[in-house]
């Protein structure tokens, strides 16, 4: 038998390549007969390069397919049953050409059957490409290994060609290099299964030592210091001993960001032209470290000669020129030019136009002229005409209702635009803690056809509830734990709609929590609050109710580990029950962010066998009727991480003058004395964010405070005094003594008391050391704080806002025995001082939390040695 499956190949080779455009290495051409053709074919091969044969083709099938579709294959090729082809011919080089050009095939071969005559059957033989079965990569860490899957992302099934292996190998390669790691290696090898047609990529790494930076030099330097140049290069350093933070390794992506920030710095400072006009990496022969050479064209340093204004008609230049601020002989920085025509809200020369609602103003400062080292810059202004507000569009609020974000808002339909109001809304929208802070988006849509603009808002829904939980057996005590609800966003409302709750009514703002803590018997305390932030549903009116009940027994610890908690025995008990009924106005004047608030609030407090204060006061039942006042301003951006804004309040709490009204001066016993509680309190706090450079935000605060009395001839109050130390939390019942509990990290808690020297028969309860001078629990009648942190976000997310800081702060606490000079030993520079670091992160469900070390620099009162290191764990947003 003749060999019929010889295969006849292309003579021409090269004007075949010609004509069908494809390497010969891909793939085999020609006819043959396909091996076990009828025994009658004849003797000889029919199909001659030199001479050839139309025929019609009776029939096609396809071999060699695992996957593929054959009638696919046949269509791709476009061969049809019935149609002539001259053999050889274009026909059958036109059918590999196009099945080739799909991509999927390794190999096609086309083989004659049988030839019958004027007929000719024809059989496609190919070869499919391999697919991916799995990537299995060698020479990394697990963790390395996840990361690159993730980033890859290569699909089983997929095929692999040429493309994919070097695409893939040029992702692993670049992800080690972004790493550090420049003289990475990457072999992929391929695995093939030929019976099921799959194929294993094996991709091995070696990273080679991660490549540092032993030296950076800059040609070319002189006008500006070399360590603000080094400085700028954020995350490309140079080796030196000591650096932790941000490590010397070579990342080319962020050398080129590097490289662009380098000549912002050289523009900021009126180096227009400045320029790397060349730079080089040298690789040192150890392979692990490189040299940068950079070679900078600083060019002139320009300066502001003249300012001109074209185009403005409502303002004149000296008004323009006034709010610019920029004047001749300024060094000439595009940064600043456009910060001060349209980047700082309220102080810009856009706000002066859209807060009168010109929204469609268009500054362009262009350089008019440039004379040596002078600019001469012309401000083109567009005007256009005044917007009205037409409606305003909600996005995003699933929880929180519509008239709940609608009532905060500062810009209502048929008012003027204003640029500056938006602001204030996404402020006070972020200031409600119902919505993520960070994506408060604001769109203006504007329809110049009828000079009008809808204001679309953005928001999206956090959790804002929080839950404190925390319990135990405490054995001897028995139950010890904490359970805390606030629901910052509840519905009153919809108490009695069952489809409305989600586990709770809620979505119309309104504040409900309640809270329980114990100790066993010797501790409790019940508290319960609501808050409806708009009185009526129209004005911004604030109405709070809160409910309190404490007890606290001290224990006979001398038989402590002979009794059962059900036969504990207590010396003495103290119960305090309150309630308070607050209301509260936003202001218009001075501005809108000016709150006055009052509060008339009964407290009864009861002692039972128990001097809280050591004034002789074991037994009695004391009155404390209060009225206070408070005004604050608020303009604090972010509740969770302020960057900017301030905070201010002011608050007097009084007591009914009940001396002046009996006009009684002594009293048989203490009993009568503090039977109404008599004082006036005025407390001051302050505190300040602004944003240093980047992320990090500088916050400073103050405190004040003082505690006073109406008649001369009587002691100060030993309720409401001032207790300062630690992280502020009260502890057991201690907040429940109507003390101000304050924290002062760096000094143990509630450790900062006046020592009082002796007993005054005239003023026995400021008498309360011991013959050795030790300070008991009675605090001070005036205080004072100052704190200065430093913040850095480590994350911003709303369901976790993370921030580290720095701080120092001090602050004291005084009192005086001497009935007559109240204030004698205050000195607001005698202060305990402490510095430390920390960390807070809030999480909606749970508040804030804190944790800190801070080191006190000085002495408790009475001692000699200084308070040294301090730990301290804080729970909640401290005020003070």
């Amino acid at each position: 038998m003749k060999k019929f499956n010889h295969l006849i190949r292309v003579v021409n080779f090269s004007a075949f390549l010609v004509a069908i455009g494809v390497s010969a290495v891909a793939q085999q051409l020609g006819l043959g007969q396909r091996n076990g053709a009828s025994a009658t074919a004849p003797a000889e091969n029919p199909i001659s390069y030199a001479t050839p044969k139309e025929y019609v083709l009776a029939d096609i099938v396809v071999t060699g397919n695992h996957f593929l579709d054959p009638n696919s294959m046949i269509s791709m090729s476009g061969l049809k049953v019935g149609d002539k082809i001259k053999v050889p011919g274009d026909a059958v080089n036109g059918a590999i050409k196009k099945l080739m050009d799909q991509k999927i095939l390794e190999d096609v071969e086309i083989l004659y059957r049988k030839i019958e005559g004027e007929q000719i059957w024809l059989e496609l033989r190919i070869r499919e490409q391999s697919r991916l079965f799995k990537v299995v990569f060698d020479g990394i860490r697990k963790g390395e290994k996840e990361s690159l899957n993730d980033k890859i992302k290569l699909p089983k099934g997929r095929i692999i060609s040429n493309t994919m292996i070097k695409n893939t190998q040029l992702a692993v390669k670049r992800y080690f290099v972004d790493k550090g790691f420049l003289n990475t290696k990457v072999q992929i090898t391929q695995i093939s299964d030929t019976i099921r047609g799959n194929a294993t990529l094996k991709v091995a790494v070696t990273k080679g030592a991660k490549v540092k930076i032993r030296q950076i030099v800059f040609n070319g330097r002189n006008e500006l210091l070399e360590g603000k140049v080094r400085n700028k290069l954020k995350n490309t350093k140079q080796m030196r001993f000591g650096r932790l933070f941000t490590p010397s390794k070579f990342i080319p992506k962020k050398y080129e960001e590097d490289k662009g920030k380098l000549i912002e710095l050289y523009n900021k400072n009126g180096f227009r032209d400045a320029v790397i006009a060349s730079d080089s990496i040298i690789h040192n022969s150890d392979e692990k470290t490189i040299d940068l050479v950079m070679n900078i064209d600083e060019g002139l340093r320009y300066y502001i000669r003249n300012v001109t204004w074209d185009g403005n008609y409502l303002y004149t230049k000296e008004q323009l020129d006034k709010v610019f601020g920029l004047k001749k002989g300024d060094i000439y920085n595009p940064e600043e030019i456009q910060k001060r025509l349209e980047a700082n809200p309220g102080q810009d020369v856009s706000s002066l136009y859209m807060d009168d609602g010109y929204l469609y103003y268009n500054c362009r400062p262009i350089e008019k002229s440039i004379e040596g080292d002078s600019i001469d810059i012309e401000m083109r202004i567009f005007e256009g005409k005044q917007a009205t507000i037409n409606k305003i569009i909600l996005n995003g609020n699933t929880k929180t209702s519509d008239h709940v974000v609608l009532r905060e808002l500062f810009t209502l339909p048929g008012q003027k635009f204003s640029k500056t109001e938006i602001i204030n809304t996404q402020r006070q929208l972020s200031q409600l803690g119902y919505f993520d802070a960070e994506k408060i988006g604001i769109n203006p849509i504007p329809h110049p056809e009828d000079g009008t603009v809808d204001i679309e808002y953005t928001v999206e829904e956090k959790p804002s509830d929080q839950i404190e939980l925390s319990g135990g057996w405490g054995g001897y005590i028995g139950f010890v734990g904490t359970l805390g609800l606030v629901f910052n966003n509840f519905s009153t409302k919809n108490i009695t709609n069952l489809k409305a709750w989600k586990p709770l009514p809620s979505g119309d703002g309104q504040k409900m929590a309640i809270r329980f803590q114990a100790s066993g018997r010797q501790y409790q305390t019940y508290t319960i609050s609501f808050t409806e932030p708009w009185l009526g549903g129209k004005k911004p009116v604030t109405f709070g109710v809160n409910l309190s009940h404490t007890v606290y027994r001290t224990v006979d610890y001398s038989n402590y580990y002979t009794q059962s908690s059900s036969g504990m025995k207590f010396l003495g008990s103290y119960q305090n029950s309150g309630a308070t009924i607050s209301l509260g106005k936003r202001l218009k004047i001075p501005d809108r962010y000016f709150v006055l608030s009052s509060a008339l609030s009964y407290q009864r407090y009861k002692m039972d066998s128990l001097d809280l204060f050591g004034i002789g006061y074991p037994n009695g039942v004391s009155n404390n009727l209060t009225f206070n006042l408070t005004l604050s301003r608020n303009t604090i951006d972010n509740p969770q991480f302020p960057r900017g804004g301030s905070s201010f309040t002011l608050s007097g709490t009084f007591t009914p003058p009940y001396s002046a009204l009996t006009g009684k001066t002594s009293f048989a016993t203490k009993e009568a004395q503090y039977k109404w509680v008599e004082y006036h309190k005025w407390m001051f706090d302050a505190s300040w964010f602004q944003t240093v450079a980047g992320k990090l935000v500088l916050s400073t605060r103050a405190h004040l405070g003082f505690l006073g009395r109406y008649n001369q001839n009587l002691s100060i109050s030993p309720f409401e005094r001032f207790v300062l130390g630690g992280s502020g939390l009260a502890g057991y019942g201690m907040f429940a003594l109507a003390q101000d509990i304050i924290g002062l990290r760096g000094y143990a808690d509630r450790s900062l008391v006046p020592i009082y020297n002796r007993l005054s028969s005239t003023d026995a309860s400021q008498s309360t050391t011991t013959a050795t001078g030790v300070a008991s629990s009675l605090g001070g009648v005036a205080y004072s704080k100052y704190v200065m942190e430093l913040r850095y976000p480590l994350s911003l997310n709303p369901s976790a806002t993370i921030f580290g800081l720095v701080f120092a702060e001090a602050g004291n606490n005084w009192g005086t025995d001497k009935p007559q000079k109240k204030y004698k030993d205050y000195n607001p520079f005698e202060l305990k001082r402490s510095a430390g670091v920390g960390a807070r992160i809030f999480m909606p469900a749970f508040g804030l939390i804190g944790i800190d070390w801070a080191y006190g620099f000085d002495a408790l009162p009475g001692q000699t040695k200084r308070s040294g290191p301090q730990f301290h764990f804080t729970i909640g947003q401290q005020i003070r």
